[in-house]
């Protein structure tokens, strides 16, 4: 027959051939090489269809013992037993794709020179007796065992309980001494969870090529056997006294090594059952680290979307298929004011846009709001994000009315020019001399305007591009005082001016021109917010490094929580009716650019009652809040312009308790 014929002693080939039991013998790469007239009766294949194949004959589930055992045969030291072999009651396919109980007695197989060949086994047909039932009985119980230990790890997902669980259910189901589990590290590997060794070895490592795990990954092999002290005398388990056998078996996860499973064992001996155990929870042990990784993946991927949620400037709030908040930033608390508390498991507190569209609307705070929502399609959850957009509605806005008032305000003076122009150009030989004059006087006052509001846009313009630009150098504050307060004495009848400057008043550091303007503009607002004119009174002190330049008038005043807000580009105090004096807001906006500038300070602040004239802030009077606080001057002058304390003038100016104080702070020079 074919497959007999590969034993070449004829008496052989004959006990092989009459055997009543069914003989089988594979090479080192598992493919048939005997397969006797027993073993074509007892599975259903021929002799032809097995020699050079791997029988098809072992089930799925009982592969690690058909492994477990012919590894134990490779490393079984020479003596130990009597008969050389290992018999084990199992079960095997026939063709037709039953399963028959058969015991089975594995030896190796050797040439004459004791090089390895293979391995043989004499298949013999059993019944249900007694040593059967038993060993049955305790392969069933140790499935059992297993099955439990598979279910509490794949119940456990965090990894290094994980590991340690995993290392106990080896040494409790192999009875091996001790226990580790190594991971796979590129290169190298490290003892990552351990039992019955020293604690120092924790997290200890070795290259991976040389190591048992390199020899048995290159085996193609899933467990292995080593034996014997050369061998395992330089392993970093070799503290472990009396140390004789190490037992491996690989974990994958997504199909590719991630460790290996090593049972130590110094006193009991290794057997094929030990191995067939350490192999499958080598296998469950994968699927359990793959779970607990898997899991740590997505807890680590929760925290940095969390961190991203917490962290972002917008608010975000996760809904729920109901539509109910299961998330809510910080940035949605200090937006909404809605604590986290009383937003988590309700509805959101605000109208949600469609999906994909942007919706806009201001919140009962005041505050404006842009929000979109967008669909999370892996858990069907909703994300809505809502921004703070009040600074660009406030800006809109502040351009609208930029656009409408700048437009007033060039529309009068060009009509007022073309007007009288017209008039000049028409009828000059009719007007009288004083008449042409008088037209000429208002077209060169309307031009003045006209320049003043261009240079307040130019400025203005610069000042928004932060393209302001200033020298520092020490000049004379008193000289831009005097020639900017001359320069405004005669501009009304109704406003007296009054310029109080320090005798000892030192040199001030900073931009000679930038400061023309500032106080210029001050000068123009105090006459311009007292339509009923009075006492502008200007001084200047020295406080400290600091000089202190205060104007206060006696006009209609400026409305509480204004007092900062009318700097602003664009804004115009609201007291009484200042909309009706004009302007395009620019100019005190200007005024704090410059002066900031310069490294000064520019504050706004509600002038004194009965000291309209000399009302003041003390120097260095910050509060803590950067404000300052007013006291009252010295010397009260008596306001011989205005005869209406107790009420209006009749151009709605001053009244008591009314007026401005805008202090100024520059720097001396040193």
């Amino acid at each position: 027959m074919a497959d007999v014929n590969h034993v070449h002693d004829p008496i052989a080939r004959a006990v092989i051939e009459s055997a009543a039991d069914a003989i089988v013998a594979v090479d080192q790469r598992h493919r048939v090489t005997v397969w006797n007239p027993a073993a074509e009766r007892m599975f259903g294949w021929t002799a032809d269809e097995m020699v050079g194949r791997v029988p098809p004959i072992v089930p799925d589930e009982l592969k690690a013992e058909h492994n477990a055992v012919q590894e134990r045969l490779l490393t079984r030291p020479a003596g130990e037993g009597e008969s050389g072999q290992i018999s084990i009651a199992t079960r095997r396919f026939h063709r037709d794709g039953r399963l028959i109980d058969v015991r089975i007695d594995t030896s190796l197989l050797q040439d004459p020179s004791g090089t390895l060949l293979g391995w043989v086994g004499v298949y013999h047909p059993v019944d249900e007796d007694e040593v059967v039932q038993h060993y049955m009985t305790e392969r069933a119980r140790l499935v059992r065992r297993l099955n439990d230990i598979v279910a509490d790890l794949n119940a456990e997902l965090d990894l290094a309980v994980v590991l340690d669980r995993i290392t106990g259910a080896l040494i409790e189901l192999t009875g091996a001494d001790a226990g580790g589990f190594v991971r796979i590290e590129g290169e190298r590997l490290r003892l990552v969870s351990m039992s019955g060794l020293p604690e120092h070895m924790r997290g200890r490592s070795a290259e991976l090529r040389p190591s048992l795990v390199g020899e048995l990954l290159r085996s193609g092999k899933t467990v292995k056997l080593a034996t014997g002290e050369r061998r395992l005398g330089d392993l970093i388990w070799s503290e472990l006294s009396g140390l004789h056998t190490i037992a491996l078996g690989l974990s994958y996860l997504q199909n590719r090594p991630y460790g290996a499973l090593y049972a130590l064992f110094s006193g009991r001996k290794v057997g094929h059952t030990e191995l067939e155990l350490l192999e499958l929870l080598a296998g469950h042990a994968g699927v359990a680290v793959g779970n607990a990784v898997a899991y740590a993946e997505v807890v680590r991927q929760r925290a940095h979307e969390r961190a991203v949620i917490d962290s972002s400037a917008d608010g975000i709030a996760v809904l729920d298929h109901d539509l109910v908040v299961r998330q809510w930033n910080p940035a949605a608390h200090t937006l909404t004011g809605i604590p986290p508390e009383d937003a988590i498991g309700r509805p959101l507190p605000f109208d949600m846009p469609a999906l994909g569209e942007m919706l806009t609307f201001r919140l009962e705070s005041g505050t404006w709001l842009n929000v979109l929502a967008a669909e999370i399609e892996e858990t069907g959850e909703l994300v809505v994000d809502f921004r703070d957009v009040s600074e660009a509605k406030a800006l809109e806005e502040a351009k609208d009315l930029f656009l409408a008032t700048t437009s007033h305000e060039l529309r009068t003076p060009i009509t007022v020019v073309q007007g009288f122009a017209s008039t000049l150009v028409n009828r000059w030989d009719e007007m009288a001399d004083t008449d042409r004059r008088a037209a000429v006087a208002t077209i060169a006052e309307r031009a003045q305007s006209l320049g003043r509001l261009v240079e307040h846009l130019l400025l203005g313009s610069r000042a928004g591009a932060d393209e302001l630009t200033v020298t520092i150098e020490s000049f004379d504050l008193a000289r831009v005082l005097t020639g900017v307060v001359a320069g405004f004495r005669s501009l009304s009848p109704l406003h007296r001016v009054e310029l109080e400057v320090d005798p000892d008043l030192p040199p001030c550091q900073g931009d000679a021109m930038a400061t023309d303007i500032v106080l210029g503009q001050l000068l123009e607002n105090a006459f311009k917010y007292s339509p009923d004119g009075g006492t502008v009174s200007v001084q200047a002190v020295r406080d400290g490094s600091d000089i202190v330049v205060t104007v206060v008038d006696e006009g209609i005043g400026i409305k509480a929580g204004d007092h900062e807000r009318i700097f602003e580009r664009f804004v115009q105090g609201e007291a009484g009716d200042r909309r009706r004096f004009g302007g395009i807001g620019l100019g005190l906006y200007i005024v704090k650019r410059l002066t900031e500038a310069q490294g000064g300070k520019i504050s706004a602040h509600p002038a004194q009652n009965g000291n309209r004239d000399g009302s003041h802030m003390e120097p260095g009077g910050w509060g803590e809040n950067g404000s300052a606080a007013p006291v009252s001057p010295p010397v009260s002058r008596q306001n011989t312009l205005l005869r209406t304390a107790d009420g209006r003038g009749p151009a709605g100016g001053a009244r008591r308790g009314d007026g401005t104080c805008m202090r100024l702070v520059l720097r001396a020079a040193h």
